[in-house]
C-alpha cells in the first residue's frame, strides 16, 4: 500500500513563541475550539501541537462522530500522559455540549494543574455551541476563557462541500466552521495549486471577512498562530448570532441528569438530528456573512452517517490493497472521511490509514503491538450512500 512521502517541515514551530501569553491577564485557562470539516486535518494539527517542546501541560478533549473512536489512537501514539486525554464518541460535541461537555470540562478546571485546553470536534460540528458553554456556565465561565476558534480548511475539497445543497432548514457544517473561525487554516496546500488557491481563499473570504489565513502542509503552522492568540472576540459572534447570550430552546434546564446520563434525551448522532438550539443563517444571497441575525434551527443532513468496524484478527496485505482500491474507485465520491488503525500480517508496528473522498494515506505508525495486546482493527467511515452490510463484508474478507 503506498503512502504520501513524508517530507521534512519547512516550518519552526517554536519561532516567535511566547508561552507567557497563555493565561492572559485574568489567569483563566485558555481554551482553543479546533474545528473543520471532515478529513481537514484537525487530528494532525492537535498531534502536531501535543509533540511541540513548548512546556505546556494541555488537557485535549476529542469528539468524534460515529460508534467505533479512532482519533484517540492517533492522537496517544505520540502523547504519552494518557489521563489529560478525554473522549466523547457519544455524539456529535454540539449536542451534548450541555452534558459530557460540561462534566469533563469541570474535571479539567477542578484539578486545575493545567496550562491550556483544547477541544477538537467532530467534522460535522457547528463551534458555536461550544463556545457558547464558556459563557453560559458560570463556574466554567470563572475559571476558563476561549483563546481562539481554528478552523482547519481542506484546500482540495473545501469549495466542494461549501458549494453541498442541503435540504430546507438543514445547515452547512462546513460554511458554519468558516463563518465562526478566529484564525483559518488553509491545509493541504500542497494537492492544489497556486491559482486555484487564490480560489479557495476569495471564497473564504466573502464568508469570513476578519479571520487571518496561514497557508501549510500536513497541518504543520507556527505555534504562535495557534495558542495564546486571544482572537476570540464576543463582539463578531454576536454580530453573526445576536441570540448568542441568549437562551435558547431547551437552555436553562437542569444538567445534572444530561451528566449521568438519566435524561432521556437523545445525543445519538448516528443519522442526523435537529437539536432545537437557534443559530443564525450566516450567508447572504451574495455569499458573504449575514449580520441581520436572522434564524434558523440547527439541524444536521440526515443522509450522512456513519459505519463503524472493529475486528479481531491479521489483515492480509494484498488484499486490502486489493479492498482500499476498489472502495477508492466505487465510492470515493460518497466518501467525506475514512479513517483506521490496522494489524498487518507480518508488521510489529501498527498501521494507520485517513482518507478524504479520492485521496488516501497510509503508514506504519511509531508505536508497536504490545505482546499481550488484542489485536484489533478499528475504522470509521463517514459519508453518504453507505453500505454498513456491504463494507463490513468486504473488509472481513481481508483476515487471514
Amino acid at each position: 500500500m503506498t503512502s504520501i512521502a513524508e517530507t521534512k517541515s519547512e516550518v519552526n514551530a517554536m519561532e516567535g513563541w511566547d508561552a507567557s501569553k497563555m493565561k492572559g491577564v485574568d489567569g483563566r485557562i485558555p481554551a482553543t475550539v479546533l474545528t473543520g470539516f471532515l478529513g481537514s486535518g484537525k487530528t494532525t494539527l492537535l498531534n502536531y501541537i501535543l509533540t511541540q517542546e513548548h512546556g505546556l501541560k494541555i488537557a485535549v478533549i476529542e469528539n468524534e462522530f460515529g460508534e467505533v473512536g479512532v482519533d484517540d489512537a492517533l492522537v496517544r501514539k505520540k502523547f504519552d500522559t494518557q489521563e489529560e486525554i478525554f473522549e466523547m464518541n457519544n455524539g456529535c460535541i454540539c449536542c451534548t455540549v450541555r452534558g459530557d461537555l460540561i462534566r469533563i470540562l469541570g474535571k479539567i478546571l477542578k484539578k486545575g494543574k493545567m496550562d491550556a485546553i483544547i477541544i477538537e470536534t467532530t467534522g460535522l460540528a457547528d463551534p458555536a455551541p461550544v463556545a457558547q458553554t464558556f459563557f453560559m456556565d458560570e463556574k466554567i465561565k470563572s475559571l476558563a476563557r476561549i483563546d481562539g476558534i481554528l478552523t482547519v480548511v481542506d484546500a482540495k475539497h473545501i469549495i466542494q462541500h461549501l458549494d453541498e445543497e442541503k435540504p430546507d432548514g438543514v445547515e452547512n457544517e462546513a460554511v458554519e466552521q468558516v463563518a465562526f473561525a478566529d484564525r483559518l487554516l488553509i491545509n493541504k496546500c500542497d494537492l492544489v495549486d497556486e491559482p486555484y488557491l487564490n480560489v479557495v481563499e476569495a471564497r473564504l473570504r466573502a464568508i469570513n471577512r476578519d479571520a487571518p489565513f496561514t497557508r501549510c502542509v500536513r497541518s504543520e503552522v507556527p505555534l504562535k498562530k495557534l495558542l495564546g492568540i486571544g482572537a476570540f472576540n464576543l463582539e463578531n459572534i454576536i454580530k453573526i448570532d445576536p441570540d448568542f447570550l441568549g437562551e435558547d430552546e431547551g437552555e436553562g434546564e437542569d444538567t445534572t441528569l444530561c451528566e449521568s446520563g438519566e435524561c432521556g434525551h437523545d445525543h445519538g448522532h448516528g443519522h442526523g438530528h435537529g437539536h432545537g438550539q437557534k443559530m443564525s443563517s450566516v450567508l447572504n444571497e451574495d455569499g458573504s456573512r449575514k449580520m441581520d441575525g436572522k434564524k434558523k434551527v440547527h439541524s444536521h443532513d440526515t443522509s450522512t452517517s456513519s459505519v463503524g468496524i472493529r475486528e479481531v484478527g491479521e489483515l492480509n496485505m494484498e488484499k486490502l490493497n486489493v479492498w482500499i482500491s476498489a472502495l477508492l474507485k466505487d465510492q470515493g465520491p460518497n466518501i467525506y472521511r475514512m479513517k483506521g488503525v490496522l494489524c498487518i500480517k507480518g508488521m510489529p508496528n501498527k498501521f494507520v490509514f485517513q482518507g478524504v473522498h479520492m485521496v488516501f494515506d497510509g503508514q506504519p505508525m511509531d508505536v508497536e503491538w504490545e505482546p499481550d495486546e488484542v489485536r484489533e482493527n478499528k475504522m470509521i467511515f463517514i459519508g453518504k450512500k453507505l453500505d454498513k452490510d456491504q463494507l463490513i463484508a468486504s473488509f472481513k474478507a481481508c483476515l487471514v
